[in-house]
């Protein structure tokens, strides 16, 4: 705690001074340029890793970058997601998995049969919402080992949860106005590498390799009853 505790005490003397115009107009509300899912893992910083200010980024993060389905337990993942297209406006959705991901890797235990699942029964029963990949996986234990199938679980993960977040009506309703975009990110830790899923090559692939869209494509979404200034989260 010691490190921690001097560390807001830096904060406060030098960063918070050298920004503080930026923290006073963060006082007034937010505008993020993105809603970012990924993992607790104390690895990832999405702010460093995109290179973003306080105040561009809508964080949610949890152990495997899991989003529920909907009309299941949803709750947490589902309320933040609906709050961010509905009262924030944020049109671009960032599902970012990463290397060496710790859930990835109990997903595959469970599936070889080599987890004790009494030992951590809140984690189990969380990565059932990864489960449906599990046949994937399975299939893929005779080719792939090692790095080399975690990092295909991964990939699978990412594109489950994007699967699952595209059940929420919030977001449902937002593609189909052409008002959203959704995109599936994996983060290499040990480079520092960012590959995305590009949908013409069924792959993962480089960022600037993945097609992007025109922003021009989105219509601007009607303005929200609600302002940054209003409702804090």
């Amino acid at each position: 705690m010691t490190r921690i505790i001097q560390g807001v005490e830096a904060f406060q003397k030098r960063v918070f001074a050298e920004k503080e115009e930026l923290f006073q107009k963060l006082g007034k509300g937010q505008n993020p340029l993105a809603l970012f899912i990924t993992c607790s893992d104390s690895r990832i910083n999405p702010n460093l890793l995109t290179q973003t200010e306080p105040g561009e980024l809508f964080i949610l993060r949890n152990a495997g970058n899991l989003v529920p389905p909907h009309n299941e337990f949803s709750g947490a993942e589902e309320a933040t997601v609906e709050y961010a297209i509905k009262h924030l406006g944020i049109r671009d959705i960032i599902l970012c998995g990463h290397s060496k991901c710790g859930a990835m890797n109990g997903l595959i235990q469970s599936i070889m049969g080599l987890s004790n699942d009494n030992a951590m029964p809140a984690v189990t029963k969380w990565l059932n919402y990864a489960t449906p990949i599990a046949e994937d996986v399975e299939s893929k234990l005779k080719e792939l080992s090692g790095d080399k199938l975690l990092n295909y679980t991964i990939e699978r993960n990412v594109l489950q949860q994007v699967k699952n977040l595209k059940t929420y009506p919030s977001v449902k309703d937002a593609l189909d106005k052409n008002q959203l975009r959704v995109h599936s990110w994996v983060y290499q830790l040990e480079t520092g590498e960012v590959i995305g899923y590009d949908s013409e090559t069924d792959a993962f692939v480089p960022l600037d390799k993945v097609k992007r869209q025109k922003l021009a494509d989105l219509n601007r979404a009607v303005p929200h009853t609600l302002h940054g200034s209003d409702i804090s989260i």
